[in-house]
């Protein structure tokens, strides 16, 4: 199972492998009390599609197709999620957005599901 959770939620016995999906870490937040297990930041969104979205952030659509792309080209990070869950059996991906409905965990975990099906 992949499931995806804030970095501000506190970390659960059920998240299984905690895996941060972000470029950089969330401020002011220890990483004992995230207690992530992997840090792929290589599979977040390029900083020239971060910057692109932040101008454009009307377009989640358009930013989902983007990063979609991207991932096509981070494939082992890919099968490192899904290594990780075929071992761990459950796999948290935690992003540091605000935004709960518009953000790349959401995507990747999209991705994920598809590789998987």
């Amino acid at each position: 199972m992949i499931r995806i959770k804030r970095a501000s939620q506190s970390p659960a016995q059920k998240d299984g492998c905690r895996i941060m999906v972000g470029r950089v870490w969330p401020r002011g937040v220890s990483k004992q009390r995230l207690r992530m297990d992997v840090w792929l930041k290589d599979i977040a969104p390029s900083h020239d599609l971060l910057r692109w979205w932040s101008q454009n952030s009307k377009k989640w659509d358009e930013f989902a197709n983007k990063y979609r792309e991207e991932l096509m080209d981070k494939v082992e990070f890919l099968n490192q999620i899904l290594e990780l869950e075929k071992e761990k059996e459950t796999v948290t991906l935690v992003y540091t957005s605000g935004n709960i409905e518009q953000n790349n965990a959401i995507i990747l975990k999209e991705v994920l599901d598809e590789l998987k099906s």
